[in-house]
């Protein structure tokens, strides 16, 4: 693991087990936030209404995966998915920060971009760390190489059985004209004896 590694990941996860904590501490203001966005869900998706309904407990589990994919992250387990949901935590605090912050004012605009761009950057931030395979290679490049490989096994084997019935034939044109002269010559033999 590189130094920046080292530094860059636990400060990321610092803000997201911060955020985390604080969001368990005001589960209160966290769900009358959440309300209007799950209010909005739940009109678009009936299916959704039972859990729309119960914004304390979303408001919880945010929370809890923000500190939990935070520690995760930090200490470098599970880093890429725990980046992945600090990048969809992080999408939807974006979204119900921005609907829920006052927009009168220049002042309130200019703190609801703030807010938004600082979302944004986080959220970019557990985008990269979620691509990151600490210098391992990922799935992609595993599937590519191992098919890769099992194309050169796959030509190796058809040149060599290719290679092993060429000298197969060879070898069987020799014995079948040794056992057609054997043939031939105790033909003659017997041919003469009876001359």
């Amino acid at each position: 693991m590189t130094i920046v590694r080292v530094v860059a990941r636990p400060l990321l996860a610092t803000s997201y087990v911060a955020a985390g904590v604080e969001r368990l501490r005001n589960t209160a203001s966290t769900a009358r936030a959440l309300q209007p966005c799950l209010d909005r869900a739940a009109s678009s998706f009936p299916s959704a209404a039972p859990l729309a309904g119960n914004a304390r407990l979303i408001a919880q589990a945010v929370g809890v995966t923000q500190i939990g994919a935070g520690l995760l992250l930090g200490w470098g387990k599970f880093s890429r998915l725990a980046a992945l949901l600090l990048a969809g935590a992080t999408a939807v605090n974006a979204y119900v920060e921005y609907k829920s912050m006052a927009a009168d004012t220049a002042e309130g605009k200019r703190n609801r971009r703030g807010q938004l761009l600082k979302n944004g950057s986080l959220m970019g931030a557990a985008l990269l760390a979620a691509v990151d395979t600490n210098g391992r290679p990922g799935l992609a490049w595993r599937a590519e190489h191992l098919a890769s490989d099992a194309r050169k096994s796959v030509r190796s084997i058809s040149k060599d059985t290719r290679k092993s019935a060429a000298a197969l034939g060879k070898d069987s044109r020799r014995k079948l004209e040794k056992a057609e002269r054997a043939v031939r010559a105790t033909v003659a033999d017997v041919a003469g004896q009876r001359a």
